[in-house]
């Protein structure tokens, strides 16, 4: 392995003993490109040919008060397969943000626990007063990288080969853009949302394959929400508005406490992907809050909907949690909300909705073979979690066809993420490819590659790859064949010309 360091980012951060600013989640603050990393056990495959990106937080500064681990600054790390040989680098992303607090040597805005009168600049996105960290998300999309934020941000360009920082993306709207748009690899349409506390309260956009804006329209709600995911099939784009928002009375005070409120259904508005505001329908089944959806597909005069249900969107606050940081955990814990994975039928004829549970384990995170989004699938890979901790201990594959399921546990003290699928360039079948994760490993004090046969997936890795540094755990990864990212740079030039 031939490593090459890049930068130290300057940084404040203090010795601490917050939950999250330790242990898996330890910061980290170097660059590096590394060449040729070295293999722990097996062989890469020769036919594994592309890019896995992985976003996590990264806290640079001392924070203003206290710390909520979706604050820390975003950075990207990516390694590239080819011929059988992996490359590695990662990059902060430099957003606004970042560069100011650069300059300052410290933290300027206070995060999402906190008074927002104690951010020391106004802020970004839904909540106003926090900074646009864009470390939530990462898809690829027109042959880049593109970064967002959880709360809504700017959302920040990167190269797709060397991660260069390539600025803000010119074409988001004012109340910037939602983590989670989505990439249709089908058409090369990016599709998006965002939501703030002003009406109408949500919008919803299209961007084509040439990274042009095509479609905006507002998506009226009865006040200020907390959506957090999208998804979409071949003909619609799905938006939500759930029970879980800001406590409106609260909000007037200019405090940003979430509730929920169980007498209120969940509603799903069904979008003609390029519609209008009026062409919107929208759909009622039971209170609850969905942070992550699977896929979504049209099956007759239904528009079928997969994703995770949580029982209990807001838990009581768990005993054990260290002294302060209650409320916090319990909200990263995926044991206590219940998140199981769910299916929503929505019949575009008789406006009817049906719901069906399909696992009963506390599941998240999932990921498909993203050539079929949009389209009637098989094949699922859910993230399994920590109890009490978000963090991720294996990977669960579902036939949704037959029911049947396979596991691997990532081993003791080893944590990894949603981990996408990478399809071999001849794959015969859905499932003909394989599933790529980073892994912290806590008993070692490293971190590493994995990569698994998604046909086998019990069978555990066919190749461990050594890391240049130990990073932080995070959870939002995305992957992007050489091919498909030659393909959208190429349309991109194309267009600008």
């Amino acid at each position: 392995m031939r490593i090459t360091h890049r930068e130290i980012v300057a940084a404040s951060l203090a010795p601490n003993d917050h939950p999250y600013l330790n242990g898996a989640h330890v910061p980290l603050h170097e660059e590096v490109d590394a060449e040729r990393l070295e293999v722990i056990e097996g062989r890469i495959p020769t036919d594994l040919d592309g890019v896995y990106f992985r976003n996590t937080q990264n806290q640079i500064h001392q924070p203003i008060g206290r710390f909520h681990p979706f604050d820390g600054d975003g950075m990207i790390h990516a390694i590239s397969f080819r011929d059988g040989v992996a490359n590695y680098r990662n990059r902060v992303i430099r957003t606004k943000g970042f560069m100011a607090e650069q300059e300052a040597g410290g933290s300027l805005w206070a995060g999402t626990m906190e008074n927002p009168k104690k951010s020391r600049r106004p802020g970004w996105g839904s909540h106003g007063a926090i900074k646009d960290a864009s470390s939530t998300d990462v898809v690829v999309h027109a042959g880049q990288v593109l970064s967002t934020y959880y709360q809504c941000g700017e959302g920040y360009r990167l190269d797709a080969n060397t991660l260069e920082n390539l600025g803000t993306e010119s074409w988001v709207p004012l109340d910037g853009i939602s983590a989670h748009p989505k990439v249709d690899e089908r058409t090369g349409e990016l599709l998006f949302f965002n939501y703030s506390k002003y009406p109408p309260y949500m919008h919803y956009g299209v961007v084509d394959r040439n990274n042009k804006l095509t479609n905006y329209i507002p998506v009226p709600l009865p006040g200020p929400r907390l959506p957090h995911d999208m998804i979409f099939t071949r003909n619609y784009s799905i938006l939500n508005d759930f029970p879980l928002f800001w406590d409106p009375e609260q909000l007037e005070q200019g405090r940003h406490v979430v509730r929920f409120f169980p007498n209120i259904p969940s509603r799903f508005a069904i979008i003609p992907r390029h519609g209008r505001t009026e062409d919107i329908r929208w759909f009622e089944s039971s209170p609850t809050f969905v942070l992550h959806w699977i896929n979504a597909f049209e099956d007759g005069d239904e528009v079928v909907v997969d994703g995770y249900h949580q029982q209990d969107p807001m838990p009581p606050s768990p005993n054990e949690a260290p002294t302060g940081y209650e409320r916090m955990m319990v909200y990263l814990d995926q044991h206590a909300m219940g998140t199981r994975l769910h299916r929503w039928r929505f019949n575009l004829r008789t406006g009817a909705t049906r719901e069906e549970r399909l696992d009963e384990r506390i599941l998240e995170f999932g990921m498909i073979n993203q050539r079929i989004a949009g389209e009637p699938y098989r094949y699922a890979y859910s993230a399994q979690a920590k109890p009490g901790w978000f963090l991720f201990t294996g990977l669960v594959k579902h036939d949704l066809k037959t029911g049947a399921s396979s596991s691997l546990s990532f081993g003791a003290d080893r944590y990894g993420s949603e981990a996408p699928f990478a399809p071999r360039p001849d794959a015969k079948s859905e499932d003909d490819g394989y599933l790529v994760s980073f892994i912290t490993d806590e008993a070692t004090q490293s971190a590493e590659c994995i990569v698994v046969d998604a046909q086998h997936v019990e069978d555990g890795p066919v190749c461990r790859i050594r890391l240049p540094h130990k990073i932080s755990s995070g959870t939002h990864a995305t992957w992007a064949s050489h091919k498909d990212i030659a393909g959208g740079r190429l349309h991109r030039a194309a267009h600008m010309e």
